[in-house]
């Protein structure tokens, strides 16, 4: 593995805002020392001096269906909602994840390093998400974490999915009871298990374990208001403390009590219209008003809805609209690290985190800025050709 230096380039402190001149020394993928001035000589060093422009920790989407519908191939691509069972814990992301979708070099050359990808929202329980590294051709190669979370869906998506048809969930007390049942199933499985009791084992119930004991996340979609107290409502019943909602389009009519319960928000995506009844109340300032009212956010895309490659277009808007540019920044970088468990690596410019920058020309909150350097667990996988 290459050894860089990086040298000369604008640091942003990400508590202050400040900017300094700083150099960066990645080994083996890893960053191994930040300093003013580094002077370092070994054998096959590749030194780029970075010319005073900006460096970032690599930029983090935490919801989105990358890979999984895959652009410019249709219906075909649509692997997102195995609309057979409203029920399907035991669906694995992994496995429906092609890695050469074009998506991927689309965040590459954004300078998005990791992504949250998943299952759709038609089921009341859509099965386990995976966070990956945008870089790889062997997607086994490029988990961050897996199973990160469990997905589950609230309000319209599974009604009109399953409803329409007869069949359960046809209300949003229906969606509440599918859920409620398989985790109920889940604890007298755990309990079977345990006591040797059990004689043959549930892939469903298997897939619920980790989440029931806390190893990995309850990841709610919910829109309404409603639909998201629900989501915490459930969560608390089943003393599950990893709850993050996912859209909260309504999160700013509930702030006072997602603060109080310290529920994170994926929120997004901005940059759509308002293609359904639960999204009526959706508004660009949102994100400020849950950013002041103490909550942590992250800035999501949702792709394809939006397409990948607008996260950063997305935290611009944020900005326009009167979020601090470094608040913003936060929301595509360490915010969204931390919602998917993984800021011990990702998230921050910090000796020992894994080795994924990007480099801009401008500050990245300016929307003329180009991206023209990201750097993947101390490869490069993007260079725009204006360093030697």
């Amino acid at each position: 593995m290459k050894t860089i230096l990086l040298t000369n380039g604008l640091h942003m402190d990400m508590t202050n805002g400040d900017i300094s001149k700083k150099d960066i020394l990645i080994e083996n993928g890893k960053i191994k020392k930040i300093a003013k001035k580094i002077k370092y000589e070994a054998a096959g060093l590749i030194t780029i001096d970075l010319k005073e422009n900006y460096v970032y920790p690599g930029f983090i989407d935490c919801h989105t269906h990358m890979g999984i519908i895959e652009e410019g191939i249709g219906k075909l691509g649509m692997d997102n909602n195995e609309d057979s069972n409203p029920v399907m814990p035991e669906l694995r992301a992994i496995d429906g994840i092609n890695p050469l979708d074009m998506a991927f070099k689309d965040a590459v050359s954004h300078g998005i390093t990791c992504v949250m990808s998943g299952p759709g929202s038609h089921n009341a329980v859509g099965g386990q998400n995976i966070a990956m590294k945008t870089a790889g051709t062997i997607i086994d190669k490029m988990i961050v974490k897996n199973p990160l979370g469990l997905k589950i869906s609230f309000g319209e998506e599974p009604i009109n999915t399953y409803g329409t048809q007869g069949k359960c969930p046809v209300t949003r007390m229906g969606t509440a009871f599918l859920i409620r049942e398989l985790f109920l199933r889940t604890q007298d499985y755990m309990h079977n298990k345990e006591s040797g009791k059990l004689k043959e084992r549930d892939i469903k119930l298997e897939a619920v374990i980790p989440l029931l004991k806390g190893d990995i996340y309850l990841r709610a979609h919910a829109h309404r208001a409603d639909d998201i107290i629900t989501a915490i409502r459930i969560a608390e019943e089943f003393n599950i403390k990893k709850l993050v909602i996912e859209h909260g389009t309504e999160a700013h009519l509930i702030i006072d009590y997602l603060r109080e319960k310290n529920i994170p928000v994926a929120f997004g995506p901005m940059l759509t219209y308002r293609l359904k009844m639960e999204m009526i109340n959706r508004d660009y300032f949102s994100i400020v008003k849950l950013i002041e009212g103490g909550l942590k956010v992250a800035i999501i895309t949702d792709h394809p809805y939006n397409s990948i490659d607008q996260l950063r277009s997305s935290a611009i808007l944020a900005t326009s609209v009167g979020l601090n540019p470094l608040d913003s920044i936060k929301c595509i970088t360490i915010n969204p690290a931390e919602i998917i468990g993984c800021d011990d690596r990702i998230g921050k410019l910090k000796v020992g985190h894994d080795a994924d920058i990007v480099v801009l020309d401008k500050h990245a909150m300016d929307s003329m800025a180009k991206v023209t350097l990201t750097i993947i667990d101390g490869q490069i996988v993007f260079n725009l050709g204006i360093y030697q």
